[in-house]
């Protein structure tokens, strides 16, 4: 098979697969994701996109239908069932299905969506360009939610920049994330940094895992706000996702940035490189 959807324990291609009408994400957007790459039919970081999307699902109130283990045996099973070895493995869960009501029945049991599609990791080696812009979002960032029109319009800004990404600022200067990844800087101390957990920016799994990619190599991370100044003086600027490790931004709204590191940056793509390959063999 090519491609495959699920919802509610039916499957198929994607193009064949329906929901019902009354399911309340096509009126509310009411609902949690996650994702992450399959390589050789393995999913990377299973069990940490897992518990985000629980941990999402909860600060919402959505009942889920399944353990994290159900969840997590069904996903096996389903990246089985598709021609190529390597995927990109998107779940979500709908907060559940009545007539249009702002108002939910506290009760109501979640839908659970699967896609699967064919699907790389990103070069991580080839340097990108990004833009800025303010982040006009709302203040619950922390939640993978289904909400993602910001989201939508500033990827649609940068692909008509002709740039990788968006990177998006607080009034102040305070730059937070990007239209759908983490940014970090390696600033002027030789210092990973990188916006702290609070509720402007997701938990980004990449975003743990390269910190924890730094330390192990005996670089010293800082986990505080850095400025819209501090990104454009960074030694280096890094972009990171599920299926982008550790991105190299060597141009941001027209001017090049960064380029002061690379040893370091090298490093850092090789040990993130390497743990994918050894956890999807």
């Amino acid at each position: 098979m090519e491609n495959l959807g699920y919802y509610n324990g039916k499957f198929g291609p994607l193009d064949e697969m329906t929901v019902p009408f009354n399911d309340r994400v096509h009126f509310f957007g009411d609902g949690v994701y996650d994702a992450t790459p399959a390589h050789n039919y393995k999913i990377y970081a299973l069990d940490e996109h897992i518990d985000r999307f629980f941990n999402s699902a909860a600060m919402l109130e959505i009942k889920l239908p399944c353990t994290k283990q159900e969840l997590a045996d069904l996903l096996c099973d389903l990246v089985k069932k598709l021609d190529s070895p390597d995927q990109f493995v998107y779940w979500q869960a709908t907060r559940g299905t009545a007539i249009r009501n702002h108002v939910y029945d506290e009760n109501m049991v979640a839908n659970l969506w699967v896609s699967l599609k064919p699907q790389s990791i990103k070069d991580m080696y080839t340097p990108i360009s990004a833009i800025t812009a303010p982040d006009t979002r709302f203040y619950h960032c922390n939640i993978k939610t289904l909400n993602l029109l910001p989201s939508v319009m500033y990827s649609q800004q940068a692909q008509r920049a002709g740039v990788y990404e968006t990177i998006l600022y607080r009034e102040g200067g305070r730059v937070t994330e990007c239209a759908h990844s983490n940014v970090h800087i390696i600033n002027s101390k030789g210092v990973l940094q990188t916006a702290p957990l609070d509720n402007l920016i997701l938990p980004g799994i990449a975003r743990r895992h390269i910190l924890d990619a730094a330390v192990t190599l005996g670089y010293e991370i800082d986990e505080t706000p850095f400025s819209l100044d501090e990104l454009m003086d960074a030694r280096e600027v890094i972009i990171t996702s599920a299926s982008a490790f550790c991105m190299v931004c060597n141009n941001i709204d027209g001017k090049p940035v960064g380029g002061k590191a690379p040893e370091m940056i090298a490093r850092l793509q090789e040990y993130l490189m390497n743990d994918f390959v050894e956890k999807t063999k």
